[in-house]
């Protein structure tokens, strides 16, 4: 079970582990998540192609991995 990403994770990583982290992604304007190149490319790097704070991209995902995970 995922507890926490980090933006150094690959996404198919994330997504592998837990996929009901899509539709964060996606609501975050990450729509390619299904696309072969974002499977290689870290939460960092898709964020900085797609104009995002990856920071705050991870906090939100880390806010609903704690609150899906007590």
């Amino acid at each position: 079970m995922l507890k926490e990403v980090t933006k150094d994770m690959l996404i198919g990583q994330i997504l592998q582990e837990d996929a009901t982290i899509a539709p964060i992604l996606m609501a975050s304007g990450m729509h390619c998540i299904g696309c072969p190149a974002s499977q290689g490319e870290s939460l960092e790097e898709a964020s900085m192609v797609h104009g995002m704070d990856c920071n705050d991209l991870v906090g939100k995902i880390n806010e609903y991995l704690a609150t899906k995970n007590a």
